[in-house]
């Protein structure tokens, strides 16, 4: 599922991550990376800790 690998891959990375470097990482498109970002930041599973970079 693509919440998982984004998830994964902000884990791997051990930074925080733009979303265009996520979705370069996940090899999902960039659209679809931002819908999923909101939905886990409401989620409380990922967070950011400066504007438009996003870490576990």
């Amino acid at each position: 599922m693509s919440e998982e690998k984004i998830i994964e891959v902000l884990k791997n990375a051990g930074k925080p991550l733009r979303p265009k470097e996520i979705a370069d990482l996940a090899g999902i498109d960039s659209k679809e990376v931002s819908k999923i970002i909101n939905k886990l930041k409401k989620e409380g599973k990922i967070k950011s800790p400066k504007r438009c970079y996003y870490s576990v």
